[in-house]
């Protein structure tokens, strides 16, 4: 798998972007599943997901890439789904 080449600028402005947008939504999905009352059904993959994003950050922000990259890409989306998934069975949305 060929690597980005992070002296263009557009491939650099894109990577501090996406993990700008990254932090905050795992910012966000952390104080969301800290909120009081929710079910631990739907806090814990929420909190996996934020840590998740973490991992993927800190591996952008090193520029990693390859499988590594792409396997902790496809384990937040699997966190992903299962927060969606016990916000259905909770009769909710995420």
């Amino acid at each position: 798998m060929e690597r980005p080449d992070y002296g263009d600028p557009t491939i650099s402005t894109t990577n501090t972007s996406g993990r700008t947008a990254l932090r905050e939504a795992a910012a966000s999905a952390l104080n969301a599943a800290g909120t009081p009352g929710l079910s631990p059904d739907i806090a814990n993959p929420m909190r996996s997901w934020s840590f998740g994003a973490t991992k993927l950050l800190l591996k952008m922000g090193l520029r990693s890439g390859g499988q590594s990259l792409n396997d902790t890409a496809t384990q937040l989306n699997n966190d992903a789904t299962n927060a969606q998934m016990a916000c259905a069975a909770a009769g909710t949305h995420a």
